[in-house]
């Protein structure tokens, strides 16, 4: 016996016990009936007792408790067949758009010799794999026609291959088709209908679980019970379901060894670089974006040149390059910019949440326009919120004449000042109307510049958007900065619950992602984002973020510096073309110990002029 074959019996035994487990729930909720019959029919024959007995008695309560039990029974069922289990979201291939990458699947399935996939889809992920989406609303799932096998039951149509967006891109043709040999392998097992069954009682009890969750009210004590038999199932068929998916991936594992094993080797090592290149290309690269409302509309290139890159400094992947020579699986594409853009949506959805189609606060942006519509727009937008809580701040420094005292808004939500952008354009790469848009802080009323200044009314009035006024507040003392970073902290999160409350008045509240889907499609559309990529940022990292905005922002204005893009690490400060990665240190002395040596040496060093006003949004 084969491996294959080895590893597909296995799986059917497990199946097979977790039918045995539906059975015996099924028999459980059956017993009291027949019982019943029993009573019923040995009272009417004269074998069991008369109606003046206490088997009269018997049988009706019996009769009771089997009719609770038919129509708990019943509701159980009805929840688990209705209720539809979660589908990962993805980008849906049609064969018309990728009639190559289809051919190569089919040519794959045949030299396997397992049914092809039905359908195609694409994720924004470095993952790969089949999902059953046979699961109906109503009834039992739909069956492809087909032969039947020795048992007269037809074959369950054959699950969606989904592919991982980044591979298509990254990878060449034969490494993919190498990639992928695994699991399309597995639509081997897949076809079994014991384990086809097995898979979909354990979907619909999950998903019934997740239904169970999100009721409330009379209906909630209804689905509560079945929720607890659902769990209960879940529980008794939990150790058969994980050996029947192993058996079912040694099986899938064992097939693919005959094709392309040598190129599977290489494949791999490919997964892994291009897992540290995408993480590297949405924390670093997409995620400032996102927080501006703005989304890069070709992710899965830029991750190409991300680890393009990547290559070019790591002395251990220099023979990677070579391989760009060879024909892209995304070739095997269409329309791939189309493909890419609605993947780079899906993505900017999955782990930043944010609305399903491009609007005014959530337009695309292209790598050309990159680092002018977001890393200098980053720049001036976290420089004036700097200014901001500085303006808000009580003056506490000597001045010849008193100055009108600023309230302090609260610690957990100060309020930004009156001619400070609203929200929705502070937040995204949207540019205010002019007649709501914020003066240029050097124009201001009553600051330096303007025509209603006067000399001596206050420190925040007489510095103005400085960088100078920056260092000097945070480098009196180690804990200058601990206000700033609490003010700070407080109005990030002041403008993302304002954020949450307008996109809520769009239409797109947000939702727990653990409730789970409804009874709708299935979809995990309710509680975005669904992987969120970096936890809250702290107070002091919020402050370094900050003062460095600042720092770039007086270095363009005043040195002939550039704002730049660098594939691995994000917005980057070019000097003369070459990216400077030398501020963070001196940022840091200056948040964490107040100490400012290192930061006037620095911009010394590049020419920068921290007295001179800056240009903020």
């Amino acid at each position: 016996m084969t491996g294959p074959e080895t590893g597909v019996l296995a799986a059917r035994a497990r199946a097979l016990a977790v039918l045995r487990i539906r059975g015996t729930a099924l028999a459980a909720a059956l017993l009291p009936a027949a019982v019943a019959v029993v009573l019923f029919v040995g009272g009417a024959t004269g074998h069991i007792g008369d109606a003046g007995s206490g088997w009269g008695i018997a049988r009706w309560t019996v009769s009771g408790v089997a009719v609770v039990a038919l129509l708990l029974a019943a509701l159980v069922a009805a929840v688990v067949v209705r209720a539809r289990p979660a589908l990962s979201p993805s980008v849906p291939i049609s064969e018309k758009s990728a009639p190559d990458l289809y051919r190569l699947v089919r040519d794959l399935a045949d030299r396997l010799d397992v049914p092809a996939p039905s359908a195609i889809a694409l994720t924004p992920d470095c993952d790969s794999w089949l999902e059953d989406r046979t699961h109906r609303a109503h009834g039992p799932p739909r069956s492809r026609p087909g032969p039947a096998d020795g048992e007269g039951r037809r074959a369950p149509e054959a699950p969606v291959l989904v592919i991982g967006s980044p591979f298509l891109w990254w990878m060449r043709v034969a490494e993919l088709r190498a990639l992928l040999a695994p699991v399309v392998a597995g639509t081997g097992p897949s076809a079994h209908p014991d384990i086809a069954a097995a898979r979909r009682f354990i979907r619909g009890l999950d998903a019934a679980v997740a239904v169970s969750a999100r009721a409330g009210g009379l209906r909630g004590l209804a689905l509560g019970f079945v929720g607890k038999v659902a769990r209960l199932l879940l529980r008794a068929c939990r150790d058969h379901a994980t050996i029947m998916e192993r058996g079912v991936a040694h099986a899938a594992s064992e097939r693919a060894l005959t094709v392309d094993y040598g190129l599977r080797v290489v494949a791999q090592e490919q997964v892994g670089l291009a897992y540290a290149g995408w993480d590297r290309l949405l924390t670093r690269v997409a995620l400032p974006a996102w927080r501006m409302g703005r989304w890069p509309s070709r992710l899965d290139a830029g991750v190409v040149s991300a680890l393009t890159e990547l290559s070019r400094r790591d002395r251990l992947a220099e023979g990677f390059t070579s391989r760009l020579g060879e024909r892209p699986a995304c070739d095997l594409l269409e329309e791939p910019g189309a493909i890419d853009s609605a993947a780079s949506l899906l993505a900017a959805r999955l782990f930043h949440g944010g609305p399903a189609e491009a609007g005014p606060d959530w337009s695309p942006v292209g790598w050309n326009q990159y680092p002018e519509e977001v890393v200098d727009r980053k720049w001036r937008l976290e420089a004036a919120r700097l200014h901001r809580v500085l303006d808000a701040l009580p003056a506490t420094e000597p001045s010849d004449a008193t100055p009108a005292p600023a309230a302090p808004a609260p610690a957990d939500a100060p309020a930004a000042p009156a001619d400070a952008p609203s929200l929705s354009y502070a937040r995204t790469g949207a540019r205010p109307p002019a007649d709501h848009r914020p003066a240029p802080n050097h124009l201001a009323k009553g600051r330096p510049g303007s025509p209603d200044a006067h000399p001596g009314s206050g420190p925040a009035a007489s510095q103005g958007p400085t960088l100078a006024r920056v260092i000097d507040h945070l480098g009196r003392d180690a804990s200058a900065g601990d206000l700033v970073a609490a003010r700070l902290g407080a109005e990030v999160e002041r403008e993302e619950r304002a954020d949450a409350a307008r996109q809520a008045a769009l239409g797109t509240p947000a939702q727990d992602p653990a409730a789970g889907p409804a009874w709708g499609d299935g979809t995990a559309e309710g509680g975005l984002p669904l992987f969120p990529l970096q936890p809250p940022r702290t107070g002091r990292e919020l402050l370094a973020d900050h003062v460095t905005a600042m720092v770039c922002c007086a270095a363009v204005d005043t040195a002939g510096a550039a704002p730049g893009l660098d594939w691995l690490d994000g917005p980057a400060l070019l000097v003369d073309g070459a990216r400077r990665s030398d501020l963070g240190r001196p940022v840091l002395s200056l948040v964490d110990d107040g100490d400012a040596g290192p930061l006037r040496d620095w911009l010394a060093a590049l020419g920068v002029r921290p007295e001179k006003p800056v240009r903020l949004v």
